[in-house]
């Protein structure tokens, strides 16, 4: 069986490594698991942590997919739905709030493929 490339490992949640382990030990939308990694690749042992503090910059990266998201929403009502001032308040909350295990997982993810 060949490697997947690395937007496919991204996609999947896998090693940056050797692109099969699982990082999650949960499903996104798990209500109290999403966020728990697991501390080393399953299949070479590749470590997850490499050391304290190494996710606080994924912030950055989560918070450029939550500009995203919310610019993406804005232009959505805006060119499709011309809702009231109210109405795009409500969606960039309920929208962001609905991706948060999304982009918390893959922003960390993607620090790891860049910097781990």
């Amino acid at each position: 069986m060949s490697t997947p490339g690395w937007i496919q490992s991204v996609a999947e949640c896998r090693c940056p490594d050797c692109r099969k382990g699982k990082v999650f030990t949960a499903g996104a939308y798990h209500p109290t698991k999403f966020h728990q990694m697991e501390k080393s690749c399953g299949v070479c042992g590749r470590s997850f942590l490499p050391e304290p503090g190494f996710y606080f910059g994924a912030m950055y990266v989560s918070y450029a997919f939550t500009v995203a998201i919310m610019v993406g929403s804005w232009l959505f009502l805006k060119w499709f739905v011309q809702p009231e001032e109210n109405v795009y308040i409500l969606v960039f909350i309920l929208t962001v709030m609905a991706v948060i295990p999304l982009s918390f997982r893959y922003s960390r993810l993607i620090w790891l493929y860049w910097f781990g």
